[in-house]
């Protein structure tokens, strides 16, 4: 249905200009970290965003991903439904971005290469009632559970729906406000216009 696929365009594009794009990015990405890890950093210049590139696959993409001076990698998408294979596409996704952190010539030295800490976040806010968190394991769609070697990787669910009210959107002004940006275009919806409408009030 056009509007529909209209919403979730409006949704996506909107949510990487505020946490990517847009002159206030670092400044956002700052306050997000600060809400989800209950942390004061205040300097912008610990931020580093990290755009994963690749002209073979041009599809593959996520929607942010950032370091935290240093010691953190922040993968993080936006979505309107919650997906089982997102720890497949998010372990895909951090090894793209460790390919351009890490030097290549450091992956062959006998010495230790130190990496971020990686850390995956979902911010869900489709119409689906889901729980406030939840939690999503790369484990859950191995074949073979027995092995103990296997490599683990967690993704962490925010419910960022106003009615929700997660702790996460009274730390974070700008998600708070992208949250209740998109319940007004959800009032309007099956209207012409209806994003033009949610902009204006």
């Amino acid at each position: 249905m056009l509007i529909e696929k209209e919403n979730r365009g409006h949704k996506d594009s909107l949510f990487v200009d505020l946490f990517y794009q847009d002159e206030t990015a670092k400044k956002n990405l700052l306050s997000l970290y600060n809400a989800l890890h209950d942390t004061k950093y205040q300097d912008e210049e610990v931020i580093r965003k990290v755009k994963i590139e690749d002209v073979l696959y041009k599809n593959f993409k996520n929607d942010i991903s950032f370091e935290v001076d240093g010691q953190v990698l922040v993968l993080g998408e936006h979505q309107s439904s919650v997906n089982p294979n997102i720890p497949l596409r998010c372990l895909l996704y951090v090894g793209r971005v460790y390919e351009q952190l890490i030097d290549k010539n450091a992956r062959y030295r006998t010495t230790l290469v130190r990496i971020p800490t990686p850390e995956f976040y979902v911010f869900y806010n489709g119409q689906k009632n889901q729980p406030l968190e939840q939690e999503l394991a790369l484990s859950d769609a191995f074949i073979n559970s027995a092995g103990t070697n296997s490599v683990e990787l967690k993704v962490k669910i925010i419910n960022i729906n106003s009615d929700k009210a997660h702790e996460v959107l009274k730390k974070c002004d700008v998600l708070r406000e992208y949250s209740q940006f998109i319940d007004t275009v959800r009032k309007y919806s099956g209207e012409d216009g209806a994003i033009k409408k949610a902009i204006r009030e």
